[in-house]
């Protein structure tokens, strides 16, 4: 099976608008026939490269390729000359579809040859290059199945209901992009892009679009609800507020819970590798956490929920063994959804488990609770530290927006405590204020201001890249 699949039982469901950008709509009956067109042209390419933004010719290039048997590399149009050219190389006999390309790819007139959809579900479908916060980017495949795999799990086929919009203003290179276009697609829901975000921007086009649906990165949230302030966001037809993608501060989250009160909150955990998410909090998880005078229950606004039906999570020690629930480990997870695989290597353990590289731990309830990569681990004394706990800390801080502390080598302690802060405040009486909420060993022992953080365009902290900077400050 294909994931060309789903747009041709979209197309069977009727004629109403499935794609909307900047004005222009496709029906899923459009996309079909265009999708054909492309694919003609795509079939004797090794692969579709795609380096456009948002736009309504991304279902018609993913689906093209699809249908035509050919990986689907969707790229990540902001990366500097040198590092796109140097993803470009991987790809001799590909199609290169730039920004300029797009709107070709909508013109085609009359009805394309048709052909049966290719049904190899064990080829690759998309091939996305991870974000290399700590490394070079690696190619990560996802094949037919593991897509299918994880839209049948968690869709019903035309379950939508009439009217339904689903906002996506994640790029197209994020797994999450991808795969809002698929189980919104099978749905039924309109899907509508936003080409480039900002706050402003968002919340009109929820308004003006009517979105019921949406989904955004931990740092579009914390935009948002910047912009809102202590005022009440005026979108009453938004019924469902996914975020995910990186660590979603705890603060972000309860902020954004007051000013969308009558908004379902689902917060969404997942890897590239595992074909988006593999757990997921919630609207009624939000709901009873944040109205809970019990501590336990109210930390699970932290968490990000529990595994997904056919998903399994395991926290396992450095030797591999099994720990119990509140014991932090490294996660390891398993499903029909979940790849593991890149371009000439196989991440997935012989029994079809995968090393998240994240740390974490379970609650007796089975919540997740994700600290952090493993790199990410501050060793101070001996002592494992998450950056995590002690970031929600700053962030309630009155006047500090963001927040990231790093170890940066020290002749004692191995480690000691830096705390990068974008806004305002005294560095003494902020390392107060943390020591009141955590033990001494947990304060930083520096606090230091910058403008802004280095991100990833999906909103991942560059923690290398500011250690780096202090270690040169430091040298210099």
């Amino acid at each position: 099976m294909n994931i060309a699949v789903i747009l041709e039982m979209a197309a069977s469901a009727g004629d109403r608008s499935a794609v909307t950008e900047d004005g222009r709509s496709l029906s899923a009956a459009e996309l079909q026939r265009l999708a054909r067109h492309a694919a003609d042209r795509f079939r004797d390419r090794s692969a579709v490269l795609y380096l456009g933004a948002n736009h309504v010719s991304y279902p018609v290039a993913l689906f093209g390729a699809a249908l035509a048997g050919v990986p689907f590399v969707p790229l990540n149009y902001r990366l500097g000359e040198d590092q796109l050219s140097a993803l470009l190389e991987r790809h001799p006999g590909a199609e290169v579809l730039h920004p300029r390309d797009l709107d070709a790819l909508l013109a085609p007139a009359g009805e394309p040859e048709w052909r049966p959809v290719p049904d190899d579900r064990d080829a690759t479908a998309v091939i996305l290059y991870t974000s290399g916060t700590t490394s070079a980017p690696k190619a990560a495949l996802l094949r037919h199945r593991h897509l299918l795999a994880y839209v049948f799990n968690t869709q019903d086929f035309g379950s939508a209901e009439p009217g339904d919009a689903t906002l996506v203003a994640l790029p197209p290179y994020h797994v999450a992009g991808l795969m809002n276009l698929l189980t919104n697609l099978y749905a039924g829901r309109r899907i509508v892009y936003q080409s480039a975000f900002d706050p402003t921007g968002w919340l009109a086009t929820v308004r003006r679009e009517g979105v019921t649906h949406a989904m955004l990165v931990p740092t579009m949230l914390a935009r948002i609800t910047a912009e809102l302030g202590d005022g009440r966001a005026d979108t009453p037809t938004l019924r469902s507020l996914a975020y995910g993608g990186a660590r979603a501060p705890r603060p972000v989250v309860e902020r954004a819970l007051r000013q969308f009160p009558g908004t379902g909150f689902v917060g969404a955990y997942g890897l590239t590798e595992t074909a988006s998410s593999i757990c997921v909090l919630g609207p009624e998880d939000h709901r009873r956490a944040l109205a809970s005078g019990d501590p336990a229950v109210r930390e699970r606004l932290g968490s990000v929920g529990r595994p997904l039906p056919g998903i399994g999570v395991e926290i396992r020690d450095a030797d591999g063994k099994v720990l119990v629930p509140g014991r932090t480990g490294l996660v390891f997870v398993c499903g029909e959804q979940i790849s593991g695989e890149y371009a000439g290597d196989h991440a997935l353990e012989t029994d079809g488990w995968f090393a998240t590289r994240d740390r974490g731990r379970l609650d007796d309830m089975g919540y997740l609770f994700i600290e952090g990569r493993a790199d990410d681990t501050i060793i101070r004394g001996g002592e494992n530290i998450a950056p995590a706990e002690i970031e929600d800390v700053l962030l309630q801080y009155p006047g500090v927006r963001e927040a990231a502390v790093l170890g940066v080598p020290d002749p004692e302690w191995g480690q000691r405590l830096v705390a990068v802060l974008v806004g305002a405040g005294d560095p003494e009486d902020i390392r107060s204020f943390a020591r009141q909420r955590l033990r001494s060993a947990k304060t930083p022992d520096t606090v230091v201001f910058r403008p802004e953080l280095p991100r990833t365009p999906t909103g991942k902290l560059l923690r290398r890249t500011l250690v780096t900077e202090l270690e040169e400050a430091a040298d210099a």
